[in-house]
């Protein structure tokens, strides 16, 4: 499907040959895809390159270094603001994520254009068990972090953002720009005034035969997750608990499953 102000923008760093692939389901679902490549060093990109050189609806935008996950979506949001676009889909290399929504969720982005729309994972059998556990220590961070309900599910990082929203909040701070990122771009867009959408997407944990590759590092990432949840409930007690709480007293911030 083909829509001028939407593009799908997948960041990758290191994803072994399941990017190909995860490339090609999403251009049978919508064009155009963005592909960044993060400083990959793998030679993953040489392939989606090489299918570039073909599809017109395929575009690859290289970083010299890796900066993580958050860094390679800013890079990407700034260039498809300035080439004309509203709103980006963020989907992972790996394969966790479902091409097959894409086309529901711009749907949902495009009747509720000022919302992020954010997905809310079912996960298989083969979801492993700690990192389910460790997700709902993030929910409940992340409601104390908001005042409330609006975030499912603040890992998961199957989403549709209005990006001259979310470009303003990567701006305004230096956090965001790795692991962290999926957490803290949503909290900072709730902050801000942002609505927010919720609808379930398949979350799939490929084998390294079936093609996955994770970067998560337990003890790196884990500590990164506690200063980010340090930083937003300080920031929030400290300062920017009236607005929040106004904005959740206005409806400013209106969660909901569906646009109306």
């Amino acid at each position: 499907m083909q829509a001028s102000k939407h593009v799908v923008l997948i960041p990758s760093y290191n994803p072994g040959p399941r990017l190909l692939a995860t490339v090609k389901e999403a251009l049978a679902c919508w064009r155009p895809v963005w592909v960044v490549v993060d400083g990959s060093t793998d030679g993953s990109h040489e392939p989606v390159e090489e299918l570039a050189r073909s599809e017109a609806g395929l575009r690859i935008i290289h970083r010299h270094s890796n900066g993580g996950k958050g860094a390679a979506v800013l890079t990407a949001a700034e260039a498809a603001l300035a080439a004309g676009f509203t709103h980006g889909l963020v989907m992972d290399a790996d394969g966790q994520h479902p091409a097959e929504r894409i086309a529901d969720f711009m749907a949902a982005s495009r009747s509720c254009p000022e919302a992020l729309i954010l997905g809310r994972p079912v996960f298989g059998a083969e979801a492993p068990m700690v990192r389910l556990m460790g997700r709902q220590l993030s929910v409940a961070m992340v409601r104390l972090e908001i005042l409330g309900a609006g975030i499912d599910d603040p890992l998961f990082g199957f989403r549709v953002y209005p990006l001259r929203a979310l470009v303003k909040v990567l701006q305004s701070t230096g956090g965001g720009r790795h692991y962290d990122f999926d957490a803290e771009a949503a909290v900072r867009l709730v902050w801000a005034g942002t609505r927010t959408v919720n609808l379930p997407a398949r979350c799939s944990y490929l084998t390294p035969e079936e093609g996955g590759v994770s970067h998560f590092h337990y003890l790196r990432d884990n500590v990164r997750m506690i200063w980010l949840h340090t930083r937003l409930l300080a920031s929030l007690l400290l300062w920017r608990w009236p607005q929040v709480w106004r904005a959740r007293q206005s409806r400013i911030i209106l969660p909901c499953d569906a646009c109306s």
